[in-house]
């Protein structure tokens, strides 16, 4: 499994998971939940306790990757496999991302 933040304009908003088995999950942290002025991070993703699961990476997500001849670069340049969207949005969504979404890559299951 792997393991990333998801922050709001530095803020932790919640974890998204990629699971064994290719599936996705995303969950709000309870801070982020609790805190009526914090908003959701997608209209796609509203504020709630439940956890939201995909078969594939969330569009959310997937839109703060990079596209063609960019993506190659990436890929090429820190040998991910060009399918391998979660592992592009861990080396990329870190720090240049359009919008106030950052992903921070979670460790060894550290938090």
């Amino acid at each position: 499994m792997r393991s990333a933040k998801v922050l709001y304009k530095g803020q932790p908003a919640g974890v998204l998971k990629q699971n064994d088995d290719g599936s996705f999950i995303f969950q709000y942290d309870q801070d982020w939940l609790l805190d009526t002025n914090k908003p959701p991070i997608s209209l796609t993703l509203p504020k709630t306790q439940k956890e939201f699961v995909s078969k594939e990476l969330f569009p959310f997500f997937y839109h703060l990757l990079p596209e063609g001849i960019n993506k190659r670069m990436v890929c090429q340049t820190y040998k991910i496999d060009e399918s391998d969207a979660f592992g592009i949005l861990l080396t990329t969504a870190n720090t240049d991302t359009v919008g106030a979404i950052t992903i921070e890559r979670i460790k060894n299951g550290s938090a």
